[in-house]
């Protein structure tokens, strides 16, 4: 592989390939994958990704926005795609580039259906979501009557899957927490399946789901995190495989004496002679200003050299005084070992802020 000659992150999709098919491997023949694509395939590069995730088979994508499925279809994928966080603004849009929203409410549903109507609309899917514990979005139980009552009478909408969403599946702690989700979503999709038109896809799990809640697969499972190596776990790790590793260079070396300062506020001061490699890499890139001042480390021929100082808008600076290495040579922030999760934790934040945070300046390279 060659090395980095600028700031870049490296997209492999054979990794890709391999967490697919591990989160395959839990799910009972017939089970639907659904692969979450948002926030840049979480800062990787969605259409490449959606692409090739089409050329593995899954069934289903699923976007937050409008305007991150229509990127989608741009650029030529043709599954279903669930927009998770529709807007009414953008439903005109989201018809036009046949995505699917999910409906949330009472007032988003009857705007819909009325859009639909307009639009003489023939059983456009939708998607309906229960909020069975989380309290972000979804109807609650004591709204199925009203639902059955705005979709009993048209023909211009059909409810394509029910689903909900668990709220500390990682936590095995919560366990009793997530069985009630679990067993609150069995009640209102028996309720509501007996007056709907329609027989609707059930999914609930997300990749923690997947991984600790094999009852609650239903007809379809989705996962974000876990497609791109994060597993939420020590143990599922080991079975996933990091696709991103971002990488940069050294620009350049300072041979600091005792007590200089380095950066914006003078905020590292040299206790002894110091060596300082510069990075072309900063906050505008992803790298947070909680990172710095031993906070985060970049891996240089194998060794990790801790920020020092601020970090600044396009560059941070690394102690190397006892790694041997010279300007040009190669940096790792994070990728398959140590991961976005071991430098993410560093600031006391995690993996998914780490790598949807990264800028859409960095490069991405796809490894095929």
């Amino acid at each position: 592989m060659p090395k980095a000659q600028e700031t870049i992150l490296e997209i492999d999709l054979k990794a890709l390939q391999h967490n697919i098919n591990y989160l395959k491997s839990k799910l009972k023949p017939g089970t639907k994958f659904l692969a979450v694509v948002k926030a840049f395939a979480y800062g990787n590069k969605p259409e490449a990704i959606a692409s090739f995730l089409e050329h593995l088979n899954v069934d289903y994508f699923a976007v937050a926005y409008t305007s991150e499925g229509i990127a989608l279809r741009q650029a030529g994928v043709t599954k279903p795609i669930l927009v998770l966080h529709p807007q009414t603004v953008s439903f005109s849009d989201l018809i036009e580039h046949k995505l699917e929203p999910n409906l949330y409410s009472l007032k988003i549903l009857s705007e819909f259906i009325a859009l639909a109507e307009n639009r003489q609309l023939n059983k456009y899917p939708i998607h309906l979501k229960f909020n069975t514990g989380l309290n972000r979005l979804g109807f609650s139980k004591n709204d199925i009557p009203n639902i059955l009552t705005l979709l009993s009478p048209t023909q211009n909408v059909t409810v394509a899957s029910v689903f909900s969403h668990l709220a500390a599946s990682e936590d095995l702690n919560e366990r009793e927490f997530s069985e009630q989700q679990i067993g609150l979503f069995k009640t209102i999709t028996s309720d509501l399946l007996k007056s709907l038109k329609s027989t609707p896809l059930l999914h609930m799990c997300n990749t923690s789901g997947i991984l600790n809640y094999p009852e609650a697969h239903f007809d379809m499972v989705r996962s974000g995190i876990g497609m791109y190596g994060y597993g939420n776990s020590e143990k599922e790790n080991k079975s996933l495989i990091p696709i991103g590793t971002l990488k940069t260079v050294i620009s350049q070396i300072h041979h600091i004496p005792k007590n200089e300062s380095v950066g914006y506020n003078r905020a590292f001061k040299s206790n002894t002679a110091t060596t300082i490699a510069t990075l072309p890499i900063g906050h505008a890139d992803g790298i947070g200003r909680q990172y710095g001042n031993g906070k985060g480390f970049a891996t240089i021929n194998g060794q990790r050299a801790p920020i020092v100082g601020n970090v600044c808008m396009d560059m941070i600076m690394v102690d190397i005084t006892n790694i041997p290495c010279q300007e040009g040579d190669e940096v790792i922030l994070f990728g398959k070992n140590p991961t976005a999760e071991t430098f993410a934790a560093t600031a006391n934040t995690i993996s998914y802020e780490l790598l949807t945070g990264l800028s859409q300046r960095i490069k991405r390279v796809i490894l095929k």
